[in-house]
């Protein structure tokens, strides 16, 4: 979002942001329940449509943080994965399943498949190849 377009908003549209203040001023000090922060949250959200921001452009927004956020988190799940692969015990299951575990990291996965559920400090962070040269590693070494 372009500092420029908001500026220009405010000089257009001070009035109604002064009238929307003034009623967010009014409606947090009046009111004292939950329906305070609804009319505020109507409020605010009158005050993004008017502006002209999209709801698309939110959700580019949303979707680009959270995007980030998930390489950050494989990122650091490879890591982990390298720095614990000595100590990371493999369990083969009865049904052709297999658990690796970690400290800090959990690969579960069946044999003969591609694909294996990967999960930082239990929260997972999806299904990755077993090519993936972080999960090979991690496997072998376990293994052996």
């Amino acid at each position: 979002m372009d500092l420029e377009i908001w500026k220009e908003f405010v000089q257009q549209n001070w009035l109604v942001i002064i009238v929307a203040l003034i009623l967010l001023f009014i409606v947090i000090n009046v009111l004292k329940t939950v329906l305070k922060w609804a009319i505020v949250l109507v409020i605010v959200a009158a005050l993004i449509i008017y502006s002209g921001v999209s709801l698309d452009q939110i959700k580019d927004v949303v979707t680009d943080v959270s995007s980030s956020t998930m390489e950050t988190v494989k990122t650091e799940a490879q890591e982990l994965m390298e720095n614990e692969a000595k100590q990371a015990t493999y369990v083969l299951h009865e049904d052709e399943t297999f658990t690796i575990t970690s400290p800090n990291v959990e690969v579960t996965g069946e044999q003969g498949k591609d694909k294996v559920k990967v999960s930082l400090r239990g929260v997972s962070v999806g299904e990755w190849s077993i090519h993936n040269a972080a999960v090979k590693q991690y496997m072998e070494t376990a293994q052996n």
